[in-house]
């Protein structure tokens, strides 16, 4: 680390060559960590389903191969699902937050900075680096090793330009999974046979924008004016097309700023038409967004409830509505009562519920809490007991200690019939190996 700085300070009068970005990105990553400790299921057809087994949400190269769509309907693909012998997963979200935390953490020992993008990619700052090349072919040789995780690596000089360089490393078997935009007057051909909606940024809408403006490939987004095309599209592609030419805009984050909304909502594993059920769940949600809220160190101002029934139902209902907090809390015993209140005021019998969800708005820092004459606002004592039930749920696992309004015997949880054990989070799922 301290040679990279001495060679990057050194050379801080040619900033723009030295300075180098890596974006590591896993392979199919969900089906790829249901791998990691099924080893026999390497090179053949995986999916992962998503909440209540409803549609495919993650592929393996051979189940795309075989023809699997991507968010298809899982009772779509049933007699191919047979027929192909397709292995399929629920969604395992405790283990995929856990490989991800790993993931990330075996990545930092290469780079200055890094900023977690997603749960399956990173960039990482590489600026100084004397081989950036090596180095990334090394973070991949490491991942498979350490990890058992196939990723590709792009580098470039800045965010979108690595974005770019890692849909081909992914796109081209020369590239061996890992590709260096460098040199980009080199590249021109290669951008003139990529479409234009590979851009990180790029949306089909503002694709098909592009489209009439005759701009169909990355290098005739690369040669606009700039001006021209902040006046049409804005200053974010605008910036994107100052990437793509090496100007970097877009700053690593590695603390990514707080949250201005936090939304929890699910899907119910069958329909629901008790009210004690959906408050539960409304409890349950409300219970999830106040520990995100408290780990950004902020306070709510405001609890947004929505519920509704499925889109394809008879007699359809979809209504939400939000009501101001007293104060601005994170209080989670108060969050659920004001849910509750609003929830009451949403629901109506006869209906066969589908969907519930809680969010909070109006968030602010914990420290910038304004208190008057008559000390109204979360006391000490709230603080100090939500502080004690987050460090035991956090210590022991999501739910040992829970508000009662959230319920003991709850039917209305999402369906996972396949999910996988917990290898890394479940001490009773923790794989044996027999010699």
């Amino acid at each position: 680390h301290l040679r990279r700085r001495c060679y990057l300070l050194y050379h801080s009068t040619e900033e723009f060559c030295f300075l180098m970005l890596a974006l590591v990105d896993m392979n199919s990553s969900f089906s790829s960590i249901e791998q990691i400790f099924r080893p026999d299921l390497r090179d053949k057809p995986v999916i992962v389903a998503s909440n209540n087994d409803a549609a495919v949400v993650a592929r393996s190269k051979e189940a795309k191969e075989l023809g699997v769509p991507a968010f298809v309907p899982i009772f779509q693909i049933k007699d191919l699902i047979a027929a192909q012998n397709i292995h399929t997963f629920s969604s395992n979200y405790e283990l995929y937050g856990d490989i991800s935390s790993r993931f990330s953490s075996l990545l930092s020992q290469f780079c200055l900075e890094i900023e977690r993008y997603s749960i399956d990619e990173c960039f990482c700052n590489i600026s100084g680096d004397p081989d950036p090349l090596k180095t990334a072919f090394l973070m991949k040789t490491e991942v498979w090793r350490q990890q058992r995780i196939p990723v590709c690596v792009g580098v470039s000089h800045t965010k979108t330009l690595a974005k770019l360089a890692n849909y081909l490393a992914k796109k081209s078997l020369k590239l061996n999974g890992v590709c260096l935009l460098d040199q980009l007057d080199h590249w021109e051909k290669v951008f003139k046979k990529v479409t234009v909606g590979n851009v990180w940024g790029v949306g089909t809408r503002t694709s098909n924008r592009l489209a009439l403006w005759g701009i169909y490939s990355v290098q005739d987004l690369r040669s606009q004016p700039t001006k021209r095309i902040r006046k049409e599209f804005g200053v974010t592609l605008e910036r994107t097309v100052c990437e793509l030419n090496g100007e970097r805009c877009f700053e690593l984050e590695t603390q990514p700023p707080p949250k201005k909304e936090i939304i929890s909502s699910r899907s119910f594993s069958h329909k629901v038409t008790s009210f004690d059920d959906i408050k539960q769940s409304v409890a349950d949600h409300s219970m999830r967004v106040s520990e995100k809220l408290r780990k950004q160190n902020s306070l709510a101002g405001a609890v947004y409830v929505m519920l509704h029934t499925s889109r394809f139902a008879e007699h359809r209902y979809h209504r939400s509505a939000y009501i101001q907090l007293p104060y601005p809390t994170n209080d989670s015993r108060i969050i659920i009562e004001n849910a509750a209140k609003v929830l009451r005021e949403l629901f109506k019998p006869g209906y066969l519920y589908a969907k519930s969800g809680v969010g909070l708005f109006d968030l602010i820092n914990n420290r910038n809490q304004q208190s008057d004459l008559f000390q109204i606002g979360q006391s000490e004592n709230a603080y100090k007991l939500m502080s004690v039930i987050d460090n035991i749920n956090y210590r022991y696992g999501r739910g040992h200690v829970f508000i009662g309004a959230q319920g003991t015997e709850k039917t209305w949880p999402m369906s996972r019939r396949f999910k996988s054990p917990s290898y890394t989070t479940r001490f009773s799922d923790i794989p044996i190996i027999k010699i």
